[in-house]
């Protein structure tokens, strides 16, 4: 596995599209959703946007399905989970890129979510600090973008955060301020990026910053919509 320090960019080659443990593009339900969502795709670009939308929208964005079992972050997995949270999300998202054979490789940052709910906060201990945030990163056109699919649309609309949109050819992070001019994401330190998810530095960091809640059982009247921001 290779790991790019945050103050530079990964030189692009075989590793970015290589089929992984977690990153399992060579596997039959990646390559059809790929091949499914890129129809019609003339450029790398293309695939990308394509892809980072069918992810962002396709897959609901649930804070609360959050564990730390290795199962639980390999894309096919995720794939047929139906919802994610920014790791595993992201995850789907290199995976399927790589299907598509777009470069790709996972980013983590360190985020705080300045509208985070109270449920979800108490969940994870008192804290708003987002240790391991993750996004996607393809290279095309010669350089590195990267994508957040995280929030999907429909809860973008219902809680008034304004949704992350992708055209190619810039970052496509999470929002500074949300509809309604709060302040929502805050950048504070960039990880750097990797060629496969590093799944022991996730979980190492998760297990020595949050209480078991964060990554235990899910409540059962607890719901995705339950991690959104507060309005």
């Amino acid at each position: 596995m290779i790991h790019t320090p945050p103050t530079a960019v990964p030189e692009p080659g075989p590793e970015y599209l290589a089929s992984t443990r977690y990153f399992d593009c060579d596997s039959a339900p990646i390559r059809e959703f790929a091949r499914a969502a890129t129809a019609g795709a003339a450029s790398d670009r293309d695939r990308a946007v394509k892809l980072f939308y069918a992810v962002r929208d396709g897959w609901r964005y649930d804070p609360f399905c959050l564990r730390l079992t290795p199962e639980e972050y390999v894309a096919s997995n995720v794939h047929a989970a139906g919802r994610g949270y920014c790791i595993t999300k992201a995850i789907l998202l290199v995976a399927a890129a790589r299907a598509a054979r777009v470069p790709a490789a996972i980013g983590l940052s360190g985020v705080v979510n300045h509208l985070t709910t109270a449920k979800l906060r108490e969940r994870m201990g008192g804290k708003s600090y987002f240790i391991d945030h993750a996004y996607a990163a393809f290279h095309v056109d010669g350089q590195w973008v990267k994508a957040v699919p995280a929030f999907n649309i429909e809860l973008c609309r219902r809680f008034g955060v304004r949704p992350t949109e992708f055209d190619g050819r810039g970052d496509a992070l999470y929002q500074e301020y949300d509809a309604h001019d709060r302040r929502h994401m805050e950048y504070m330190k960039h990880h750097g990026m990797w060629s496969d998810f590093p799944f022991a530095r996730v979980d190492a960091d998760f297990r020595a910053f949050y209480p078991p809640s964060t990554y235990g059982e899910a409540d059962p009247g607890e719901r995705f919509e339950d991690g959104a921001p507060e309005r």
